[in-house]
């Protein structure tokens, strides 16, 4: 990663490595009976049967149980795990059980903090999807109950776990980009799929669905099934772009740099451009933070297929990841003449500033030379994230050793999303005022 002072940008080839995976936890051998973890799915929609499916292939674990407020997303979930579990609308029922662990909750997130607090206090550790919370309010009573009942919280924003993003942060920790002062990332899709347009179900209706449990934490009003599969729309239930994309980039950022603080201020704009189908939030948002040591600038946008990059800009280098790509670029940051600035002096300054800067520093032998050379490194094939996250937090629930991405880390990054939505809404500077615990602007 270091480069000489030496060194030329020659046009050499990119250097790629193909990352190799840790082990999931117990793979190669047999897990013993004793360290076994049993678990349940609270929320089994979309995202909820994504993780029973990622966590086929986490040795050491099973799931028991599944609770959904729709009643066709039981058979989902048992499709998911491929057995019969018992499955309910009553999330209480499965806290109940003493059969289970940990649970993985994976409801809209106007319920989070319900869920989790009453998880907790019946002795259950907790996978929370992100983002963490509803409000601010909401993240620290969940940080609250955590720590008062001894339980272990992981919020599911998978790239914390990513071998890429560990390469990056590995690289970032080196100072092989010398000083970082600014990120940038960016979330944007094209379809009516990536702006949760999702089909309803045929048979969606107020039979099948429990709406009244549904609304619990939220204002009250007529079965809506739009709103109930489509609830990341309305900040009655969700906190739109920012919750449910911000949160992942900048969990990555702080994974990545070592950060664990909420951002100082927000600024935000955008607008709904497109998809005015009934919908709260814009189709289109860019805030800008401020932190501490940098600035991160982040965009979602719903109007074009743009992909999900995150770039560091530093003084020594580019590091730049897309998907399961990650891309270091050096700089041939090592003293150089001055060029263009002599071209309003006489030739016979030139070659006197030319005849002293030479002098000054000496060139190296050939031996001293090397490339600036970009390296790339990348995920192998079928790699899931998501897995190696799950097998993290399950890790965790055996060791009782606390999560990286714990309860402070996702309060943190969640308190960005709410930032960037005051920001927003209230067309002001969003201020976090850390000792009074709340937005200020």
């Amino acid at each position: 990663m270091r480069i000489s002072a030496g060194s030329v940008a020659a046009g050499a080839a990119a250097k790629m490595t193909l990352l190799e995976p840790a082990s999931l936890w117990g793979s190669g051998g047999e897990v013993a009976a004793s360290d076994r973890v049993r678990f349940a799915a609270i929320g089994t929609g979309t995202r909820g049967c994504e993780l029973l499916q990622a966590s086929l292939v986490v040795p050491g674990v099973e799931c028991v149980a599944a609770c959904d407020l729709y009643d066709s997303r039981h058979e989902a979930a048992q499709e998911a795990v491929q057995k019969e579990i018992l499955t309910t609308r009553n999330y209480r029922e499965i806290l109940d059980r003493k059969d289970v662990d940990a649970v993985i909750v994976a409801v809209p997130d106007h319920q989070h903090r319900r869920v989790v607090v009453d998880a907790c206090a019946a002795g259950k550790d907790v996978y929370c999807e992100k983002p963490m919370s509803h409000t601010v309010e909401d993240g620290f009573a969940m940080v609250d109950a955590v720590r008062k009942h001894n339980r272990i919280l992981q919020v599911g924003s998978q790239r914390v776990s990513s071998i890429v993003y560990e390469k990056a942060r590995e690289i970032y920790a080196s100072g092989a980009l010398g000083e970082v002062f600014f990120i940038e990332g960016s979330s944007d899709r094209n379809s009516a799929s990536g702006a949760w347009v999702y089909p309803i179900p045929p048979d969606a209706s107020e039979q099948t669905i429990d709406w009244k449990a549904f609304l619990e934490g939220a204002p009250q009003r007529a079965f809506d099934a739009a709103r109930f599969f489509r609830w990341r729309c309305f900040s009655d239930y969700g906190e739109g772009l920012a919750g449910d994309l911000f949160v992942h980039l900048l969990s990555g950022i702080y994974f990545i740099s070592g950060t664990n603080e909420a951002p100082q201020r927000a600024q935000s704009s955008g607008g709904l451009f497109r998809w005015k189908d009934g919908r709260d939030f814009p189709d289109l948002i860019e805030t800008l933070f401020d932190f501490p040591r940098f600035r991160v600038v982040l965009r979602c946008n719903l109007n074009n297929a743009g992909g999900e990059p995150i770039k560091f800009h530093g003084t020594r280098g580019t590091m730049e990841i897309n998907g399961q790509t990650l891309v270091f670029t050096p700089q041939d940051d090592g003293p150089k003449p001055e060029e263009y600035s002599l071209k309003g002096w006489p030739a016979r300054l030139r070659k006197q500033y030319q005849a002293q800067w030479a002098a000054e520093h000496p060139q190296p032998g050939p031996l001293e030379y090397k490339a600036v050379q970009a390296e790339t490194f990348t995920a192998p094939p079928g790699y899931s994230d998501v897995s190696a996250h799950e097998a993290n937090f399950f890790n965790a629930v055996r060791s009782r050793k606390p999560t990286l991405e714990n309860e402070e880390f996702g309060n943190h990054a969640a308190i960005g999303c709410h930032l960037a939505n005051y920001a927003y809404f209230k067309n002001t500077i969003a201020t976090w005022d850390a000792d009074a615990k709340r937005i200020r602007g």
